[in-house]
């Protein structure tokens, strides 16, 4: 067998855990707006309702009235309401994790759930999907089981990174007041642009970060830098990549080896399955090992579509 049922203590866990963190993210993702605060400012013979960001940004959202007023009391009152509930749950997650850690429930490497989650926490997560073989994680855990390790084992991740939303991209990524090695480093303050290759971030420990896009097509920058920053990343085009650009996505909480939990994008299963097919036949000047390997992984998700455990169409 290629894979095995997880233990039902285990899958119980898995279950339990998934559903704070699904809440979790939902009221920390709410929550943003109501970062910083609102306060009255005198100027001259007016007063103005201005609303504080985290990074002391400002911004007046009127003079003094009933409306300001109304504005100013629900925002007071939904920030205490909606950072009480984030702290509880926050309290919760933690219980949960110490749980997953304790019962083994996942195994995802830790350098992977760190970036996961310095990417989530950017506000950056909807620009990026992991494709390869960190996408089995999401599957397995979708599907409740264990892929042998044999087909899982791999020192980097791929990141594609979605050029249709470029704008916003550069909007999201200007709120963060960092580049994306800079939100890598949030992770792992080893991270660096590996010499030679500008699409990958390295860390201390060898473990690195590839960013791919598709070929460009209208309008689509190319090159492309992050961000004005010199030593930020640059997406590399990658073959047949706008395949993947398109494909369903996929979205899998995943649990790491240390019980840390993050939302993993990817493909959808089938999406999976037909382009690790297509790269194990017709992909050019790709090595037999890795050409085996994607087979391999391809019948791996397709079996877990066939027995019903994963739904090849995203959920």
């Amino acid at each position: 067998m290629e894979y095995i049922p997880l233990p039902d203590n285990v899958t119980r866990q898995a279950i339990d855990a998934t559903t704070v963190f699904n809440e979790f993210t939902r009221v920390r993702d709410a929550a943003r707006p109501y970062a910083g605060g609102m306060y009255w400012k005198r100027q001259g013979e007016y007063e103005y309702l201005v609303k504080t960001s985290p990074d002391n940004r400002q911004r007046r959202i009127g003079p003094r009235s009933a409306e300001t007023e109304k504005t100013y009391q629900e925002f007071n009152a939904r920030k205490v309401e909606i950072e009480a509930r984030l702290k509880s749950l926050r309290a919760a997650l933690t219980d949960a994790e110490r749980l997953n850690k304790a019962l083994k429930v996942g195994r995802v490497p830790a350098a992977v759930i760190s970036v996961l989650q310095a990417i989530d926490e950017a506000g950056l997560g909807p620009h990026f999907a992991v494709v390869g073989t960190h996408a089995l994680y999401a599957y397995e855990t979708a599907a409740g089981v264990r892929i042998v390790p044999e087909a899982l084992a791999t020192q980097d991740v791929d990141l594609l990174w979605d050029a249709r939303r470029r704008v916003q991209f550069v909007t999201d990524l200007g709120r963060t007041q960092t580049s994306v090695l800079g939100v890598l480093r949030r992770a792992d303050a080893t991270f660096e642009r590996k010499s030679g290759h500008p699409e990958t971030a390295i860390n201390a420990k060898g473990f690195e970060v590839d960013f791919l896009r598709r070929q460009p097509e209208g309008e689509d920058p190319h090159p492309f830098q992050f961000s004005d920053d010199e030593a930020d990343l640059w997406p590399i085009q990658a073959v047949r990549a706008t395949v993947l650009t398109s494909a369903p996505r996929f979205d899998q909480p995943v649990i790491g080896a240390t019980g840390r939990m993050a939302l993993m994008r990817t493909i959808a299963p089938a999406a999976f399955v037909e382009f690790k097919r297509w790269m194990a036949k017709a992909a050019p000047k790709r090595e037999q090992a890795k050409r085996r390997r994607d087979a391999r992984q391809a019948q791996i998700v397709q079996s877990l579509i066939d027995e019903g455990l994963l739904v090849g169409a995203p959920h």
